[in-house]
């Protein structure tokens, strides 16, 4: 790996890292460690309106941590980035995140 390659992976895990330093985002990538879930499902769980879960969804897709799947009228969103996984993985056992 070049110098350019390096910094550009820097910059990404930094900004991997800054998307998951939210609690709410960090609460959504771990709760779709367990299971796919649509914004109403979130917004029950997190309890908070659902534009405001939109809107921190909209940032870990930008980083692309996780991808929208639209299924009729609902979007279903997972997790694609399988670094993140490994990484909530270190942190937090499945029985150690509630739905």
């Amino acid at each position: 790996m070049n110098n350019e390659e390096y910094n550009d992976k820097i910059k990404n895990v930094a900004e991997i890292i800054k998307a998951l330093s939210h609690p709410t985002r960090l609460c959504i990538v771990c709760k779709l460690m367990i299971r796919e879930l649509n914004v109403s499902e979130m917004q029950g769980c997190l309890v908070m309106p659902q534009s405001t879960v939109s809107q921190h969804l909209s940032i870990l897709k930008s980083r692309k941590i996780i991808e929208g799947q639209r299924n009729g009228s609902e979007v279903i969103y997972s997790i694609v980035n399988e670094d993140v996984k490994k990484v909530i993985k270190v942190f937090f056992s499945e029985n150690e995140i509630p739905l």
